[in-house]
């Protein structure tokens, strides 16, 4: 009763300013005209693009005052977010119902799905959204572009340029479970050279990760980030650009041994570091028709963990050490043929390595496992075409062919048409093609143990064959957009472990469900949005549903400004009901997690032209709920905070 009435509170208060906001009507820019860059490797209006893509924007992140990328992609149509526990946890995501190492990611082009993890997936947990300029979200199968893990889609965070006069920005944030930050950033740029710099810190006490509504979980698990990044660009000549960007992280994370009853640990602490760094030179020769791309990307992440005996555990202690590095060489050609036809070819190198050690103590004695260093590398050559006919018809299509030193040859297409109905603003779309993944390095080479194999050098590719069909409608001059996809993919060959033979290419899946959204922006000062997904995934072999994708999502965002000075963003997001697995005695059962619905706020106030306060709420209900069985979740919280730019 008190979160009913904490929630009806708000919206009385806030209901009054939204119709004041709707009232100032003011022109706006109709939302096809939104480019995209990801969905073709050149920029291109999604109007003109079959690809389903969300685009978060750096306005969006400002108003909605998150401090992760992770959260920021929590009201994302199509996308599930996992998190072990508070801030610092582990997360992922998982787009339209496949696995998250199905997703590729990308930091301004630069590949970070870590090579030395089981599946080689990303960690979402450290990534800060300081020097974000926007996240392009593509959902179904991209390989024929990206390759190897772009199975489901690609997740691409584009950083900040650099523009205008040199600026200064500034920023603190404090609230609930310790929580305190803080950044810095100077951005600006002096004819030809384009700079964007930033550094945050972020520190937090946090809560349980081993759900605390749990026996014997306690202690809280606190975190600390340190994240610098910079971007920099210069024209060197009238045809010539050089682009620079880097980012480091450094991390240290309080963990639990896992997440059940007495899954706490006192002492049990992740440390995590990793560097990313991109060169890349943009030529444009034979009077504008062809562009030429040269980039070359190098990421290397550390990750130690380190246990030692305590008073609840005594006799117990371990430590972890895991290292890998990604160096990557992409050639694009981008032929501007005609007005109505560009062609996109080029080649990738790739080379990836990763080893690990663990050793552990206990009653039973000192046990020590190592994956020693492994390599693998992969070249790939693709070829794209795009033709526009009249503005009316948009045909994308592509192929592409990769050769892995382990698991041999790969070929991947794609076709993606689309029709625009210029009369009524429709669009009909629909995209089918086949995607692929490569076996991880611990896939193929993990040593085996006491119980038999582990690693198995045979592997062969992940594989999926996907389409979807949707259409898209805007209405009141583009001020209402309309949209819906109808999407199904298979996917054979999957990996998995088996304890007698190791990980073997055993599994077969499907996912197919619908996308909703709505979008209704009638002013500069007043949006509101909704979408809804429908997902079913499902184990072909078991026939199970697969775990920890939920059938349901709903989201709905109302965003107005107020006597002029003012902004609220007040959002909600609905989790339906999904399966995952409880572990009790060492023996696994599946259970049904309930579904749970989290409304969070932004209000936000201009004090000066140049300095912002807030003050930011997350789950207002203060719903107690789980994300993976056993680990905790933030219950009601409250963050005030401040922008400064000079």
């Amino acid at each position: 009763m008190r979160n009913k009435s904490l929630a009806v509170v708000l919206v009385s208060i806030l209901l009054p300013f939204a119709l004041f906001a709707a009232q100032e009507e003011t022109e706006k820019t109709d939302l096809r005209h939104e480019i995209v860059v990801t969905a073709s490797r050149i920029a291109t209006p999604v109007k003109e693009i079959a690809t389903s893509v969300t685009v978060i924007t750096k306005q969006e992140l400002e108003q909605t005052k998150k401090t992760f990328v992770i959260e920021a992609l929590q009201e994302v149509l199509g996308l599930s977010i996992l998190q072990s526990g508070p801030v610092g946890g582990s997360a992922s995501v998982m787009l339209r119902g496949a696995n998250s190492e199905h997703t590729l990611v990308m930091i301004d082009g630069i590949e970070v799905n870590d090579p030395v993890t089981p599946s080689r997936t990303y960690d979402f947990s450290h990534l800060t959204v300081e020097g974000i300029e926007r996240v392009e979200i593509l959902r179904g199968p991209q390989s024929p572009l990206y390759g190897s893990d772009a199975m489901a889609g690609v997740i691409n965070i584009i950083t900040q340029k650099g523009q205008g006069k040199p600026r200064l920005h500034l920023s603190s944030l404090g609230g609930s479970y310790g929580t305190l930050s803080g950044s810095a950033g100077l951005t600006g740029n002096m004819e030809k050279f384009h700079y964007s710099i930033w550094a945050s810190t972020q520190t937090s006490q946090g809560f349980s990760a081993a759900n605390a509504a749990l026996e014997g979980n306690t202690e809280a698990d606190g975190y600390k980030n340190l994240s610098l990044s910079a971007r920099a660009s210069y024209k060197a000549s009238g045809n010539i650009d050089l682009d620079f960007s880097a980012r480091f992280i450094d991390t240290k994370s309080d963990i639990d041994n896992y997440g059940s009853a007495f899954g706490d640990d006192p002492n049990n602490i992740q440390t995590y570091d990793s560097l990313y760094l991109k060169g890349h030179i943009r030529g444009i020769f034979l009077k504008n028709r062809w562009e030429q791309k040269w980039t070359l990307s190098h990421v290397h992440s550390n990750r130690d963990t380190d246990n030692p005996t305590d008073e609840q555990h005594p006799f117990d202690a371990d430590r972890s050490q895991y290292k890998s590095s990604l160096i990557k060489l992409d050639w694009q050609n981008n032929l501007f043929l005609h007005k109505s036809n560009t062609l996109t070819l080029g080649a990738e190198y790739q080379q990836e390595q990763g080893e690990s050690s663990y050793h552990s103590e206990s009653v039973w004695g000192p046990s020590t496992s190592r994956f020693p260093l492994k390599k693998a590398h992969n070249t790939g050559i693709y070829i794209q075409d795009q033709m526009r006919l009249e503005g009316v018809f948009f045909l994308t299509t592509g192929i592409r062919l990769d050769s892995h030193s382990q698991s041999g040859r790969t070929a991947t297409y794609r076709v993606a048409p689309a029709f625009f109905i210029q009369k009524s603003n429709t669009k009909l779309k629909a995209t089918y093609g086949t995607g692929f993944k490569s076996p991880s390095l611990y896939q193929l080479y993990a040593p085996g143990n006491a119980w038999g194999s582990i690693g198995n050098e045979n592997l062969e590719p992940e594989e999926t064959t996907s389409w979807d069909v949707g259409i898209e409608q805007d209405l009141w001059d583009g001020k209402v957009h309309l949209g819906g996809t109808y999407f199904s993919s298979h996917f054979k060959n999957l990996v998995e472990y088996d304890y007698t033979q190791g990980y073997i290419n055993i599994a077969n899946a499907s996912s197919k469900g619908v996308e909703f959204l709505c979008a209704f922006d009638p002013t500069e000062n007043f949006a509101l949005s909704a979408s809804y997904s429908y997902t079913l995934a499902k184990d072909l072999n078991t026939g199970e549903a697969l775990l920890r994708r939920p059938k349901n999502k709903f989201t709905a965002r109302v965003n107005f400004r107020f006597l002029i000075k003012g902004h609220v963003v007040l959002s909600l997001t609905h989790i339906g009901s999904r399966d995952d697995q409880e572990w009790i005695d060492w023996v696994s059962t599946r259970v049904q997690m309930s579904p749970f619905t989290l409304i969070n706020a932004a209000i936000s106030w201009d004090i000066l032209p140049n300095m912002q306060l807030y003050l930011r709420m997350d789950n207002i209900l203060d719903q107690q709920y789980e994300l993976i069985k056993g680990y905790g979740t933030p219950r009601l919280s409250a963050y005030a905070g401040f922008k400064f730019q000079l």
